[in-house]
């Protein structure tokens, strides 16, 4: 049942089954009436080599769904086992997954999260990350990092070499635990509005989240945040989150002075 439960569509299809498997039962007299068979006893007979071939059906069905849930389990745990593979992350879980632990500890979260949520604030100079366990919670803020450096202006990325922040709507599509940046998170830049707003010939790319505090365009930390920002992305992706979105704003809308600035340099 657990098997089921976990994924609607085979539930789904198996339940379609069952029902089909009683829908002939109580209705194998009924095709008789209907003049679809010469005698009484042939709709009981074709009834059961109906329910036959629905049981053959619901086994495969079963079987199928077993073997999809297992090799997603195993891609899911083996990203994990892969990522500890690497130094700085096996650094990173010595030295920051207790500290961690206790800080959703005391915030009432349960470790690690299921899905994370990311959002920047360029003027700001804000990382937030908010966590959930579920579809059916809302996100909770976790923790907010001090974004430590920052190239070019309010305004979005449009040309490559224009040491700009891109602004928008994007997702964690890389993870380098050995960076030159000590380690990094990369983002989908440039995503359909960047390709569609951009200079076509040389819109950029290469934009990450990541450490040494230094940056021509991406979104900078100090090393003991990118640890921690990898982790909870880590283990994240390793329970079964493929798209960890992140939003880059130009500044906190509900902060006046981020408001006064922006309107400032938009005259």
């Amino acid at each position: 049942s657990k098997l089921l439960k976990e994924n609607r569509v085979c539930g789904a299809t198996y339940n379609l089954f069952v029902l089909s498997e009683h829908t002939i039962l109580d209705n194998r007299d009924a095709f008789y009436e209907g003049g679809a068979f010469l005698t009484k006893n042939a709709p009981a007979q074709f009834a059961s080599f109906l329910i036959f071939d629905l049981m053959k059906m619901k086994v495969l069905v079963l079987a199928l769904c077993g073997s999809m849930m297992v090799l997603g389990l195993s891609a899911q745990s083996s990203f994990m086992e892969n990522q500890r593979g690497y130094p700085r992350v096996i650094n990173a879980i010595r030295e920051k997954e207790d500290t961690l632990k206790k800080q959703f500890q005391a915030a009432h979260l349960t470790w690690p999260a299921k899905q994370i949520y990311m959002r920047s604030f360029k003027y700001d100079s804000q990382l937030e990350v908010w966590v959930r366990n579920n579809l059916h919670e809302p996100f909770k803020l976790f923790k907010t990092y001090k974004i430590c450096a920052l190239s070019g202006s309010l305004g979005p990325k449009r040309i490559e070499g224009d040491y700009q922040v891109p602004e928008g709507f994007y997702y964690i599509n890389q993870f380098n635990p050995k960076s030159v940046y000590h380690m990094s998170l990369g983002l989908n830049y440039p995503n359909m509005s960047d390709q569609l707003l951009s200079d076509s010939a040389k819109p950029g790319s290469g934009i990450y989240i990541h450490g040494s505090c230094i940056t021509v365009g991406c979104i900078p930390v100090q090393n003991s945040q990118i640890e921690e920002l990898y982790l909870l992305a880590s283990y994240a992706r390793n329970l079964g989150q493929d798209f960890i979105p992140v939003h880059i704003f130009p500044i906190r809308f509900n902060v006046e002075k981020s408001r006064e600035y922006l309107q400032k340099i938009s005259k």
